[in-house]
């Protein structure tokens, strides 16, 4: 059975009557199919899909991406990577099943694979702790990115979650800290990340692991830093305000990429991910390799360097520096009344001991 959102209300309705047509039983007594018809109905819910989501608002966008039906982690692992090898335990608690960590191969290179997985039913969903990490999932994910790193593979990041877990023994096992920690660990990787937000990037649960050399975005996916019911409840103290939030917030891929934030958007097909997964497979397989490519002509110094500028040229666009590309080699300048001081420190010294000498021999005789 499909699940529909609430404005797809005309899209069901033209679903419901194709398969009415292309079942000839559906009716009593047997009837012919009309062939002519299918076509012609085909043809308006392929116009109507096209209508409606070229013109996503900013909330319907995250409907889409919260949609159950959406390929999730696990899909994209099984079907993109070879001999995949899960590991499990962050070697200090325990082990997180809302993350999937571990190392495969694509198109015969190794890489590591990191997938937030939310579940496909209600079961996996609780196992899965609705892809919401706790501490011992970041700590896991660290041990194992600093493998890689030691053994020059390749980071591969699926993001999907509405935010890091708020529960009371996450806090006292160091929420905070190892989300930190994973954010400090993928700024200073000397080997290739990429980070694709594949549904849900939300809050600092996907900024620990999308710290990366390139973050891509499926088309209707979003990325904030709150959600809009959040946000909506904080500012307005009304969780139903959450389009004016949503609008507010600048969360789709959309808007991202012009804020130079996301680096590729993803194109989906119409009617979202889940309606054609065979297709966001393909797109999405094409788009890793190229961005692996990028990297292998770079040195680790080289890679840890674009990842700098990539993060330190955010929000930069409009200010005083003339080349963005240098901006992990600033330095703090120095004033002339420094520059003189270094140059004299000697003889600055010497004359302020003299003068402490003075009044001290002054006050005392």
């Amino acid at each position: 059975m499909k699940n529909y959102l609430n404005f797809e209300t005309e899209i069901k309705n033209l679903e419901t009557e194709l398969d009415n047509l292309k079942d000839p039983y559906n009716q009593s007594g047997l009837s012919e199919v009309d062939t002519k018809k299918i076509s012609q109905t085909q043809n308006e819910l392929d116009e109507k899909l096209k209508e409606i989501y070229a013109n996503l608002d900013p909330w319907q966008t995250t409907m889409v991406a919260r949609h159950e039906d959406r390929p999730k982690s696990k899909f994209f692992i099984d079907n993109l990577f070879e001999e995949f090898i899960p590991l499990s335990g962050d070697r200090h608690y325990g082990e997180d099943k809302s993350v999937i960590t571990g190392f495969g191969k694509f198109e015969g290179t190794s890489v590591l694979i990191i997938g937030q997985e939310k579940g496909d039913d209600l079961d996996t969903r609780i196992s899965r702790n609705f892809g919401m990490m706790r501490p011992e999932g970041y700590r896991k994910t660290i041990r194992l990115m600093e493998l890689a790193d030691k053994f020059n593979i390749p980071i591969i990041s699926f993001i999907d979650t509405p935010g890091a877990y708020p529960g009371v023994g996450a806090e006292e096992r160091g929420q905070a800290e190892a989300i930190a920690k994973s954010i400090e660990c993928c700024m200073k990787l000397k080997v290739p990340t990429l980070a694709i937000i594949i549904g849900e990037g939300g809050s600092g649960g996907a900024i620990a692991l999308a710290s990366s050399n390139k973050v891509l975005m499926l088309e209707n996916a979003i990325y904030s830093v709150i959600s809009p019911e959040g946000c909506a409840t904080i500012l307005w103290r009304d969780p139903k305000k959450m389009l004016d939030a949503a609008k507010a917030m600048k969360l789709s891929a959309k808007d991202l990429l012009e804020l130079e934030i996301i680096d590729e958007i993803i194109k989906e097909p119409h009617g979202g991910a889940h309606r054609d997964k065979n297709s966001i497979l393909i797109e999405v397989k094409k788009s890793i390799s190229q961005n692996l490519d990028f990297f292998k002509s770079m040195s680790g110094d080289e890679i840890l360097n674009d990842r700098k500028n990539k993060f330190l040229r955010i929000g930069r666009s409009k200010g005083f520096m003339n080349n963005l590309e240098d901006l992990s080699n600033l330095k703090i300048n120095e004033n002339k009344l420094e520059k003189i001081y270094k140059s004299k420190k000697f003889i600055f010294s010497s004359v302020g001991l003299i003068l402490l000498l003075s009044i001290l021999l002054f006050y005392f005789l």
